[in-house]
């Protein structure tokens, strides 16, 4: 069985698989007749519409559920048993989770009880492999094949950084990181980001792909020398709205600004997994700027899910 909880679950060919499935043009209806079940404790705009319509295309029917409909988080259900009764409707499972434990704990039940319906991440705490992807299908879009692309991001060290820090290492692209230095990533997440470099060996089947570079920084100018893209994501997720005021400060000089962008390589695109908090971590004049591909992403988000789905589905070789 194949689960998506983290990009650490995938091989660099797996993600050029997802990549390949998710530009087709034309797609099996290999959910027809069935359902999958998308469970949200927390909000979402892109992630539940990319969610369910990639579904619909795939000729299956999207349910979604409100946290408080199941209970998780009160402890009314148990993650375990909640798995197994979603297992006996739907094909597969999608959760944006509070706690990237209830993913595990949902996978490692369906392992036990030997049932083969397939979870994905849609966002937890931890990480968020769908962006991450959708990411990367921006960037193979808009980048020449022949040349090494470099990426800054801008912000907290979060799960959307961790997931694209992955993502880039393992395709060869060079990432800096920009964020004040209380909030870089720990050791020991560190270890765990690059980690997906000995986990594929020589990074693609011919050995000739470099792993890309990941750089830390403390100056965001410094960060985005040379880069093609600049990324920034808000600097306060949900659930740390308590934290608001003392991140305002320690991330104002972070904004991305038209003076930082600016610095980067001629030319170079602005991204941001949205929603944008504007006049906070990017400015007005960059979010509507010629540079920005916000929007190019946002609408990636369905492509790309759509290639999660049939790759966990294992429809690779499906024409």
């Amino acid at each position: 069985m194949r689960c998506l909880l983290d990009i650490s679950d995938l091989t660099v060919e797996d993600l050029d698989t997802i990549l390949g499935l998710s530009e087709r043009s034309a797609w099996p209806p290999v959910l027809d007749g069935k359902g999958v079940a998308l469970l949200f404790e927390k909000p979402s705009a892109r992630t539940r519409n990319s969610a369910e319509m990639a579904v619909v295309q795939l000729g299956g029917h999207p349910v979604t559920i409100k946290g408080d409909e199941v209970g998780l988080a009160s402890g009314r259900e148990s993650p375990q048993d909640l798995i197994r009764t979603l297992a006996c409707y739907h094909a597969l499972v999608g959760a944006r989770v509070f706690s990237h434990r209830v993913l595990v704990e949902m996978r490692d039940e369906l392992v036990r009880a030997s049932l083969e319906v397939p979870v994905v991440n849609l966002l937890s705490d931890y990480s968020h492999p769908c962006q991450a992807i959708c990411d990367l299908l921006t960037i193979r879009q808009l980048s020449p094949h022949n040349e090494r692309v470099r990426l800054a991001y801008v912000g907290d060290c979060n799960n959307v950084s961790r997931s694209l820090a992955q993502v880039c290492i393992m395709s060869g692209i060079d990432i800096n990181i920009a964020t004040p230095p209380e909030y870089w990533f720990s050791e020991s997440d560190l270890e765990e980001i690059l980690s997906v470099r000995a986990d594929n060996g020589g990074m693609d089947k011919t050995g000739t792909q470099e792993p890309g570079q990941l750089n830390l920084y403390d100056d965001p100018f410094k960060a985005v020398e040379g880069c093609d893209f600049v990324y920034t994501d808000v600097w306060a997720s949900m659930g740390q709205e308590d934290e608001a005021n003392s991140r305002r400060e320690a991330f104002e000089d972070y904004q991305v600004t038209s003076q930082l962008m600016n610095a980067a390589s001629p030319g170079a695109r602005f991204m941001h997994c949205l929603p944008a908090h504007r006049g906070l971590e990017v400015a007005n004049e960059v979010m509507d700027a010629e540079c920005s591909v916000v929007f190019t992403q946002a609408e990636n988000r369905m492509h790309a899910m759509r290639g999660i789905l049939l790759f966990l589905l294992d429809q690779s070789s499906t024409q």
